[in-house]
Parts: structure tokens; C-alpha cells; sequence
């Protein structure tokens, strides 16, 4: 399971350190694509195939269904851990997300998230006033 916050810098080469406790729960290779709310998914392999059989599972024949798949698909890139421990994040992938040198990189359970750090602090700011409700509504605690 991933979870925690890591603030770290990407290089002048798009190479960014993952955490060690969550580099350790992955074989030598990731995949990175896009994720929801301007950030940028990273799974490890066994996340990556769940995550693209649920995928695989959306009906072909909606018009939103193929789109939603061509548009993770497209972009998802497997990258290599070198041995400092960092990954390469493609160029299309970190224009997409704005990441650009300080980036925030957050565990989700099954998968990490890498955030500009700018972009995670406002969206953490927004979701934690919400916090209480959202446990409300959601049914924590049941």
C-alpha cells in the first residue's frame, strides 16, 4: 500500500527520486500516465494490470469509453528505476501535469501520485475544509 507525501525536485532531465518506502514496493519498473485532477499516476506492475483490467472492462462501443482509454493508454509511459532511484517522466507527461521542479509525490493506496507542488497544495487546502463532510458522506466511521 502507498500512502504519505514526499515533496522531492526534478533534475534538468525530467529524473524525480521516489520515496524509498514506496520504491521498495516496486519491481524496477513503473507506469506513469495520467491521473485525475491535473496529476500524474504511477502504479507498479501488479497496480498498472488491475488498473488496465478495469479499464479493458469499459464498454467499446460508448463514445466516453474510448476516449477515457486512448487518452491513459496514449500517454502511459513504463519507466526504469536507475540506481539513485529515480524514474524518467516523459516531457509530455510532465507538460501535462505542470510539473516543472518541485513536485509533490503522494501515496493513494494502490498507486502513487506525482503533483506539482503548487497544484497539491491548493487542491489539499480546497479538500481539507471539506474534510468532515466528505467522511459524512462517504460514511467513515460506520
Amino acid at each position: 500500500m502507498f500512502f504519505g507525501e514526499f515533496r522531492h525536485n526534478l533534475d534538468a532531465k525530467g529524473r524525480l527520486s521516489i520515496p524509498a518506502k514506496m520504491r521498495n514496493q516496486c519491481t524496477n519498473t513503473v507506469y506513469v500516465t495520467r491521473g485525475n485532477d491535473g496529476c500524474l499516476n504511477v502504479y507498479n506492475e501488479e497496480g498498472w494490470q488491475k488498473y488496465y483490467e478495469s479499464l479493458s472492462k469499459l464498454p467499446q462501443t460508448k463514445k466516453d469509453a474510448r476516449a477515457f482509454l486512448r487518452l491513459v493508454t496514449s500517454r502511459v509511459s513504463e519507466c526504469e528505476f536507475d540506481k539513485m532511484g529515480r524514474i524518467n517522466i516523459p516531457a509530455v507527461l510532465r507538460n501535462h501535469s505542470h510539473i516543472e521542479k518541485t513536485c509533490v509525490v503522494v501515496g493513494v493506496g494502490d498507486h502513487m501520485e506525482i503533483w506539482n507542488e503548487t497544484a497539491w497544495d491548493q487542491y489539499y487546502a480546497a479538500q481539507d475544509e471539506s474534510f468532515d463532510g466528505l467522511s459524512e458522506l462517504l460514511g467513515e466511521g460506520e
